[in-house]
């Protein structure tokens, strides 16, 4: 990329593209294309059609989705698979179809199985039955990935595809309903402290593990990429380490200033035991990560308190 392509960057606004966004103008790109949801419904295909004809971008970046976490992923699962494949397919075609020089898918780690193997590499992808909870928006985004190389192996597109590990940052979802697990904990110790509460419940035996990962960090590596990478399959982005939930738990109310307990409602999923990301691949392309939990965790509860200070 030169700093005068034009670059669309599908979900602008949400956690992941404001983060690309942010890196992009840092580093001084300056013809950087963006469309709210209510001026481009990515589910539809000729909406979607009409802009790449008219806009015709360089480089993508498709970070739009239906996203949240068990809660959401289990209740909604025809929204979450519908909606998500509708945004992918509808892009990335476009992108195809208006000669995008090159596009980077964004999925998740949630697409590995169930019980992948630890950490969890590249090629353990469609090795055996996904996570239930999950399983809409896991299949949608295998379905991006392969989408990508397909239009490669067909049509010589430049299509490439991420994994990142779990991930928080500004602009976050700290919506009760269908948060993931860090910026839901984030709110309820932090409404815990200001009631007064003697404890937090914690959702299943915070036993399962996790890998988290700032989105300035991610970004750092999408847009590292798009730069240095060319090639099939997909890349995993993370860190490498991770902690029970209970570790984060105790992490995050020492941030917040928390002193009462925790309680464990064992009626509640764990949803998989474990999903650690195999980055050596990522790592030998040249990038690790910058920002250690410990800091991010203290970047966004700052952030937060500013949030629910002036909504």
């Amino acid at each position: 990329m030169n700093k005068f392509d034009k670059i669309y960057i599908a979900g602008h606004r949400g956690m992941v593209g404001s983060a690309i966004h942010r890196n992009l103008v840092k580093l001084g790109y300056e013809n950087i294309l963006t469309r709210t949801s209510s001026q481009l419904d990515l589910r539809t295909q000729e909406a979607v059609n009409e802009f790449f004809e008219i806009e015709r971008p360089a480089y993508v970046f498709l970070a739009a989705a239906r996203v949240g976490g068990i809660h959401a992923n289990n209740t909604y699962r025809g929204q979450f698979l519908y909606e998500n494949l509708m945004i992918q397919n509808n892009v990335i075609h476009s992108a195809y179809a208006t000669g995008v020089k090159k596009l980077l898918f964004l999925g998740s780690s949630c697409i590995y199985p169930k019980m992948a193997p630890q950490p969890l590499k590249e090629e353990y992808l469609l090795s055996g039955p996904l996570e239930h909870t999950n399983e809409p928006y896991a299949i949608a985004k295998i379905a991006g990935i392969k989408l990508c190389d397909a239009y490669r192996d067909q049509y010589g597109c430049n299509f490439i595809s991420v994994m990142p590990t779990n991930l928080y940052g500004p602009n976050d979802n700290y919506d009760l309903e269908n948060a993931h697990v860090l910026p839901t904990f984030i709110r309820k110790f932090h409404e815990a402290k200001i009631a007064g509460a003697k404890e937090v419940v914690i959702w299943g035996s915070g036993t399962p593990r996790r890998e988290f990962l700032h989105a300035d960090d991610l970004a750092d590596a999408c847009v590292y990429l798009m730069d240095h990478y060319n090639e099939a399959g997909l890349v995993n982005i993370g860190t490498g380490i991770d902690l029970t939930i209970t570790d984060l738990a105790m992490m995050v109310r020492e941030v917040v200033g928390f002193t009462g307990d925790l309680v464990y409602d064992s009626s509640k999923p764990d949803g998989t035991p474990r999903k650690l990301m195999d980055v050596s691949k990522l790592t030998g392309l040249g990038w690790t990560y910058k920002v250690s939990l410990r800091e991010g965790l203290e970047k966004v509860y700052s952030e937060y308190q500013t949030m629910v200070a002036h909504p």
